[in-house]
């Protein structure tokens, strides 16, 4: 992994109400790294990002974004990141096009600019062919084409809070699929409770609960202690899993009587969140 870091936070303390809702963080987000931010809601993340946005003023520490410090209200480092949200907001009557020219033009890109990403990142997210108006758009081509959005100015970083926390295993595939094909160009940070998705595509993870970093480890580190003899199997559709885990007996690849257990990843996580 590249020793530059895109995101430096350094003893980032935040409070409401007189209580510290992120305490103490430090943690580094390396350059092309895929950086899974994880915790359960009201854990610290949401705030944490704000902050990196400058939307939000910490009481102590100091983030860092390319070597440039972000500061409260001004947000010079903005020009470097690109932000989705977990619900992202469109205006509904248009059409992907019309939306990412009028963002484009928003933030003063060039039409020729505008026109070269717009093509290239409509067919990155899938909806090179969708014409039709924004409003009529699944929850998971939406969310596509706001991480067509935030990439459009190139950015250096980009931050998604929860991503895919309310797609199906289809659209959380699709936009998982996105956020790996994209860390050669621009590193990514994203916020979540879903596990299997942190083990699919991240470089490296940090845990946050009650506000406090309670781990932060690249990927493999944490994968070789709890390794284990495994098969995954994917499916597009929904698929009886009685049938399939009887097909796989009968074809000497899994036991005829089987469980479901936690999977030691998961296991981990639980222990560190303690």
């Amino acid at each position: 992994m590249n020793n530059i870091n895109t995101l430096e936070i350094k003893d980032l303390t935040k409070a409401f109400g007189g209580r510290n809702v992120v305490d103490n963080v430090s943690f580094n987000v390396p350059e092309h790294c895929v950086f899974g931010f994880i915790g359960a809601n009201g854990a610290g993340k949401t705030t944490t990002m704000k902050m990196i946005l400058g939307l939000l003023k910490p009481e102590n520490g100091e983030i860092t974004v390319c070597g440039e410090r972000v500061r409260f209200g001004a947000t010079k480092t903005n020009r470097l990141i690109g932000y989705l949200s977990d619900v992202p907001e469109f205006y509904s009557y248009m059409r992907p096009k019309e939306y990412l020219n009028l963002c484009g033009e928003i933030v003063g890109l060039s039409n020729a600019v505008i026109k070269r990403r717009t093509s290239e990142l409509l067919s990155l997210v899938g909806l090179a062919n969708a014409n039709k108006k924004i409003g009529g758009f699944s929850r998971g081509m939406k969310q596509r084409l706001g991480v067509a959005q935030a990439l459009l100015g190139e950015p250096k970083l980009l931050i998604c809070d929860e991503p895919t926390s309310a797609l199906d295993p289809i659209g959380r595939r699709e936009v998982l699929d996105i956020l790996q094909a994209i860390k050669g160009k621009t590193t990514v940070i994203f916020s979540t409770h879903i596990l299997s998705d942190v083990e699919r595509i991240c470089d490296r993870v940090a845990v946050i609960n009650n506000g406090k970093i309670t781990m932060e480890k690249a990927m493999s580190e944490l994968k070789v202690p709890h390794r284990a003899k495994a098969m995954t199997v994917e499916f597009a559709g929904e698929v009886d899993s009685d049938e399939v885990m009887r097909v796989l007996a009968e074809n000497n690849f899994a036991p005829s009587h089987y469980e479901i257990p936690a999977t030691s990843i998961e296991e981990l996580f639980l222990e560190v969140a303690k």
